[in-house]
């Protein structure tokens, strides 16, 4: 088992050896001293746009452990709603027992009152891309549409391209899943987009996931997720109180 914490900079060590520091962009980028996501079949240099993908496409190219998994050098799993310490951090004992039960293990949704998932996009990147990558999906995996319409008709979605799972379903996943960005990537041009835009692969990815999810029907596991540089009872009066609205609203 290895769950591999994507990082750009210089972060903290964590105390538990089945995390493990992967430097992406590394191609691009000093060293940190930290495993890096250049060496092997990688695409590190692609990070500009897309993102901690860069430290997925390694990991499904290059990990040999049989589960694995990917946070960030600032949010990780936790065994707790209520606790950001590094001792509450899922362990390995605590991931086999949920991987007995559940396929894959994911954030707690992230709950969005305003707008649909496709309306948020739309408003903060741009649409021509989204409705691109929806005539791919079209083209290359059919079957999938009607999963990706009811992903973005949705109002809630598992963020930040972070999951635990078998090497055996990642391996499933990113298969599907860079085949489609790869594509895009030839028919969408994003040379005059700011460097946020740029990152276009990274913010499709993370919706895709659910797609994938809803479409493979796997039993998933909703685990806390909590970025350690912020207020945790902040983030989650913040998203509660986005799902109340939503419920509310629907009455």
């Amino acid at each position: 088992m290895k769950i591999y914490v994507v990082t750009h900079k210089k972060t903290s060590e964590i105390p538990n050896k089945i995390y493990s520091l992967l430097q992406v962009g590394s191609a691009n980028n000093k060293d940190l001293g930290y495993l890096k996501d250049n060496v092997g079949d990688n695409i590190s240099k692609k990070n500009p746009y897309y993102c901690e993908l860069t430290g997925l496409y390694w990991i499904w190219k290059n990990s040999k452990e049989d589960i694995v998994g990917l946070c960030h050098y600032r949010r990780y799993f936790f065994e707790s709603k209520f606790s950001k310490s590094f001792s509450k951090l899922l362990c390995a004992n605590k991931i086999k027992k949920i991987l007995k039960k559940y396929d894959i293990i994911v954030p707690l949704p992230s709950y969005i009152y305003k707008y649909s998932l496709k309306e948020q996009y739309i408003k903060i990147h741009h649409e021509k891309d989204l409705l691109k990558c929806r005539d791919i999906i079209k083209e290359m995996f059919p079957e999938y549409i009607a999963s990706f319409d009811k992903v973005f008709q949705s109002h809630s979605f598992y963020p930040y391209n972070m999951f635990i799972t078998s090497k055996i379903i990642l391996d499933e996943y990113c298969e599907w899943l860079f085949k489609i960005l790869f594509e895009l990537e030839n028919e969408v041009d994003i040379t005059n987009y700011d460097s946020y835009n740029q990152r276009i692969f990274g913010f499709l990815s993370e919706r895709l996931l659910n797609v994938w999810l809803d479409y493979k029907k796997l039993k998933v596991k909703k685990q806390p997720v909590h970025n350690i540089e912020n207020n945790i009872l902040k983030e989650q009066i913040a998203n509660s109180t986005k799902k109340i609205l939503l419920l509310l609203g629907r009455r």
